[in-house]
């Protein structure tokens, strides 16, 4: 005789469940086609970096519902949507389109949502900690906004660690370099004092390389190797965290009636919140 067993329900499919989510589906389909017809021109064209950014695009753009499916958790709408278009924006439209070349202030926009998403990262992070109910401990508001804070900062920090080894390693230039005309260094001392030498008005810099040769650069002014773009980074970096961790504290404060900030805070699921 056949055993009576239980039937386990069958799980959705990643797309099934973006499809559960309207607004979030119709993000991520539009993106999705934007980022194929992108993949084939760049394969058409012979740019086969290019298709690997493509592929990999793709499997980021499915990386919140995997999430949320592995460590049971329900993101937002408008968290979600946002992490979708902050990785198209990085990707297609900053590394394929050359957006951070076209225009200036691209990867300063990044830098900032990037500091607000990674504040309200690690401000979920800790109150869901806050709420489980295993934890005998009760975190303050401000204590949870400085940790946010402090979260989004060490992710920034991490990045430009990483953008530094690349330049380093593989001279991928991802710190970019910056034209200044006044540069101020001690290393320029005649007297070897530790006294900065100050030069304004620069114009152009000569390269004199290894077999003699010289070479204009004629750029209108000094180079400096990503230090500016570097601390740029951070700062934006910064203002993003501040933001979020601003309004996380009345989140909090209001014990989660915050409407901004609860758009962006995910919660635990129970058990009770399972499709039967």
């Amino acid at each position: 005789m056949p055993l009576n067993r239980k039937c386990k329900p069958k799980r959705p499919s990643l797309t099934q469940e973006l499809r559960e989510k309207k607004a979030v589906f119709t993000i991520y389909f539009i993106l999705r086609c934007f980022v194929l017809v992108t993949m084939v021109l760049q394969f058409w064209n012979g740019n086969f970096e290019n298709v690997f950014l493509c592929i990999l695009t793709l499997i980021l753009l499915l990386l919140p519902t995997f999430v949320e499916r592995k460590i049971r958790i329900e993101l937002p709408d408008t968290l979600e949507i946002i992490i979708m278009l902050f990785i198209f924006a990085a990707e297609i439209l900053g590394e394929i389109q050359a957006y951070y070349i076209t225009f200036p202030h691209w990867d300063m926009m990044l830098h900032t949502i990037n500091g607000f998403l990674c504040a309200a990262i690690g401000f979920s992070l800790v109150d869901i900690l806050n709420r489980n109910e295993r934890f005998s401990f009760s975190l303050s508001p401000l204590f949870m906004a400085l940790v946010a804070f402090c979260f989004s900062m060490t992710i920034g920090v991490l990045w430009e660690f990483f953008e530094f080894f690349m330049d380093q390693v593989l001279l991928l230039d991802m710190q970019k370099d910056t034209v200044v005309t006044t540069i101020s260094s001690v290393l320029l001392d005649p007297a070897k004092a530790n006294h900065p030498q100050i030069i304004k008005h620069i114009e152009n810099v000569i390269l004199v390389l290894s077999d003699r040769t010289h070479r204009s650069l004629g750029i209108g002014g000094y180079l400096d190797l990503g230090l500016i773009d570097t601390m740029n980074d951070l700062f934006v970096n910064f203002i993003g965290a501040v933001i979020f961790s601003f309004f996380g504290y009345f989140y909090v404060k209001s014990r989660g009636q915050g409407k901004f900030a609860r758009r962006f805070i995910p919660r635990v699921l129970r058990d009770s919140d399972s499709n039967p």
